[in-house]
């Protein structure tokens, strides 16, 4: 990608592309000036959508990033870029011609890499955080667990003078576990559950079972058992149907908190190189500042710590439509390019069952109307989260990462599956990127929430821990911004709150995939 090209009303991404992205609103009849060019605006153009700089004839692509995001049904320069006058057409590229552009990528010597302090496990894994979890097997425990958890935190149970090393009492309240089908739908439970039973941002376990469920705590330890899970933590485990109900359940659930706290408070922080963090990339609320600002500086933090040994990994397959050849082409080898297209092949299929969605529909009304006015131009600027490093392949929903390097796990977009999927295969901190706002966290990681846009930054200053509308604004380069996260990161994983953290955001859900998530 060229350098951008950018004025006091617009961006221009790439020398190559034809369109500008308005920095603010842009009235009829304006007239912009981009790169010794002066462009009058032939229609009201709102910030983060479109408008042309040059004329695009029918049947040509119009590009930003220098890649086509749809097809022009006769545009002239001025015009604002609408679903009217663009036709979301791409072309589409043959996994069996692709070839690979895997990137050259420098890394700091293991004798040079920054530490941070977090807790190291049995295992050898590093958690950043050290949470006592309470896991209900099923929905039929969930209230009990939730229960549980908040009456510790407000009564006094937990303080952080009695357990420093303690961050607190949480609980993955979820609606799976009985009522399904056998088979997948309760295999996925377990090994969800699983996944955050044995997370390293977890230092003790309270498991409550209705206890007739399908998912009941015995079944869920045979499964454990059966899959080779580790679970090497203190664990315990109450029976709402054998305590005598939900009063008994919660006042016995309390009174094991103690033991399981101070078990927690042992483990102390210790330092640990860089390279033991993996990263969540996410985005969701996005906008049309998203891809051009906060994206690419995630992705610019996320080479930085991959620089130093790390791992991330991004997920979303719905927004690598139209894109995904671009990430394809940067693995390793041909094998992980594949996985790749498979991957948006199966989910095609997954999201084409029953009222045969596609998963061009994934463009939330928001999404539309913050400038992202079809599921490409979403993807290219998702992409962007990134960075610029080599991909190793695909991991699976569920599984744990097998090794270091830049990820896709395979998951949906919809933010309260995907961010605890990305938790659920071993990142121990979320980075997720925003243009309309949100305030979401997780139950058991530090979520770091980064603005697109400096409105939004300031109107939502206590959800937002990052402000990248700094380089819309001019202010920063990608690249400072980029630093500015990965120092946050690091913050972050050495104790500081985010605001996700301070908020009580601590969500959790598991991927229904009987139904269709885009």
């Amino acid at each position: 990608m060229g350098a951008t090209v950018s004025s006091e009303y617009a961006i221009v991404v790439d020398p190559a592309d034809n369109i500008a992205v308005a920095k603010k609103a842009i009235e009829r009849g304006t007239v912009v000036t981009m790169n010794g060019s002066s462009i009058t605006v032939n229609g009201n153009v709102l910030a983060g959508h479109r408008f042309a700089v040059r004329n695009i004839p029918a049947g040509e692509w119009a590009r930003q990033y220098n890649q086509p995001f749809g097809k022009s049904k006769g545009i002239r320069t001025g015009d604002p870029i609408t679903n009217s006058n663009l036709d979301s057409t791409v072309p589409k590229v043959d996994p069996a011609t692709l070839q690979l552009k895997t990137p050259k990528f420098d890394y700091v010597p293991e004798n040079q890499i920054p530490t941070f302090t977090g807790f190291r496990r049995p295992d050898g894994r590093v958690g950043v955080r050290n949470w006592v979890l309470i896991v209900p097997t099923s929905m039929c425990s969930s209230h009990e667990s939730n229960m549980i958890s908040m009456m510790a935190e407000m009564n006094g149970t937990f303080t952080r003078e009695k357990y420093p090393n303690v961050d607190g009492v949480t609980a993955i309240p979820h609606t799976r576990g009985c009522g399904c089908p056998d088979g997948a739908s309760v295999d996925i439970t377990f090994k969800i559950l699983a996944d955050y039973l044995d997370h390293p941002n977890v230092g003790a376990v309270l498991i409550i079972e209705l206890g007739c469920e399908k998912t009941n705590a015995g079944l869920l330890d045979s499964w454990i058992a059966q899959h080779k899970k580790r679970v090497d933590k203190p664990v315990k485990v109450v029976g709402v149907q054998q305590c005598g109900g939900t009063q008994k359940t919660i006042e016995h659930g309390l009174s094991l908190m103690p033991e399981l706290l101070a078990a927690a408070n042992q483990s102390k922080r210790e330092p640990v190189p860089v390279s033991e963090l993996i990263l969540g990339l996410k985005c969701g609320g996005s906008d049309g500042f998203s891809g051009i600002g906060a994206n690419p500086a995630l992705g610019y933090a996320s080479d930085l710590l991959l620089r130093n040994r790390g791992t991330s990994m991004i997920t979303e397959v719905t927004e690598f439509v139209g894109a995904e050849h671009l990430f394809a082409e940067r693995c390793r080898t041909r094998d992980g390019a594949l996985q790749v297209f498979k991957a948006m092949d199966r989910f095609a299929k997954y999201s084409a069952r029953g009222d045969s969605h596609a998963m061009g529909e994934n463009p939330s009304p928001g999404n539309k109307e913050g400038g992202l006015i079809n599921i490409t131009i979403k993807s290219l600027g998702a992409l962007a989260k990134s960075g610029t490093a080599p991909v190793e392949g695909v991991v699976e929903y569920g599984e744990p990462v097998p090794g270091k390097g830049l990820w896709l796990l395979y998951c949906p977009s919809y933010d309260q599956e995907s961010m605890p999927a990305l938790i659920a295969s071993g990142a121990q901190i979320g980075c997720f990127t925003t243009g309309r706002g949100t305030g979401i966290g997780n139950a058991i990681a530090p979520v770091i929430k980064i603005a697109s846009n400096t409105p939004m930054a300031t109107r939502m200053a206590g959800d937002i821990d990052v402000n990248c509308g700094t380089v819309i604004d001019g202010t920063e380069t990608i690249e400072q911004s980029g630093r500015r996260i990965f120092e946050e990161i690091i913050a972050v994983a050495n104790g500081k709150p985010c605001k996700a953290e301070l908020n009580k955001h601590r969500e959790f859900m598991i991927w229904n995939e009987e139904g269709v998530s885009l």
